[in-house]
């Protein structure tokens, strides 16, 4: 897997979304995620829907995905 195509899954998977991913690897990569979507769910539920957008590619092709899920809200205050 590449970043390009774990981005695509995401996006496609979790509406509204944009997605930033990196890897100097290609096996472990990290992951911003902004979409509305996540408002009102806890980080649990954020990272479970962006595991649900990977499928098994988490247990096969993925070897560790850090992961940041923010709100719209939340990334223009993380912004400064």
């Amino acid at each position: 897997m590449n970043p390009e195509e774990i981005k695509s899954l995401i996006t496609s998977f979790i509406d509204n979304s944009t997605a930033e991913v990196n890897s100097n690897d290609n096996v472990h990569f990290e992951a911003t995620i902004v979409s509305e979507s996540f408002e009102n769910k806890s980080h649990i539920e954020r990272h479970k829907m962006v595991y649900a957008s990977l499928g098994n590619k988490m247990n096969q092709e993925i070897h560790a995905l850090t992961i940041t899920a923010l709100t719209p809200d939340e990334n223009k205050k993380s912004e400064f």
